[in-house]
């Protein structure tokens, strides 16, 4: 096991990939379990690396609810602390991943460019012999 200090400064996960999933897709009964499970200390650095994951905020939010103030100060510092107001403040806003709380993806249906159309030039009209120029020459 490696200090709390290596797990925020390396970004290293603090439990096991499969308890992290296990959490993630738990439903709101079952995740105090789950987060229980676990020791105060590993508790806090999980909740601050869920937070550092935009798709694991809310997840990030209920585990540091079950938090001391103490222990995410300790580990996360300022960030411990901000994570610590937040989780007690607005619940209603905190929705677990799986119930549907996720912002949804849009994409854009309008081209990325606009290209002008091609202008059809007539060769049987004309016999005036077309002058190359070099690409610099344009370009500058």
């Amino acid at each position: 096991m490696w200090s709390s200090r290596e797990a925020f400064e390396n970004d290293f996960c603090p439990v096991q990939d499969d308890l992290l999933g296990q959490m993630y897709r738990a439903n709101e009964n079952g995740l105090p379990l789950l987060v229980e499970s676990v020791s105060s200390d590993v508790r806090a650095m999980l909740a601050l690396f869920c937070y550092r994951r935009s798709h694991l905020h809310s997840l990030a939010l209920s585990i540091a609810a079950s938090c001391d103030e103490r222990d995410l100060v300790q580990i996360g510092g300022r960030v411990g602390s901000a994570l610590y107001a937040l989780s007690r403040s607005a619940p209603a806003q905190r929705a677990h991943p799986s119930s549907g709380g996720r912002k949804a993806v849009t994409l854009s249906t309008k081209p990325l460019s606009t290209l002008a159309p091609l202008e059809d030039i007539d060769d049987d009209d004309d016999d005036t012999p077309v002058e190359l120029v070099p690409r610099e020459t344009v370009m500058a």
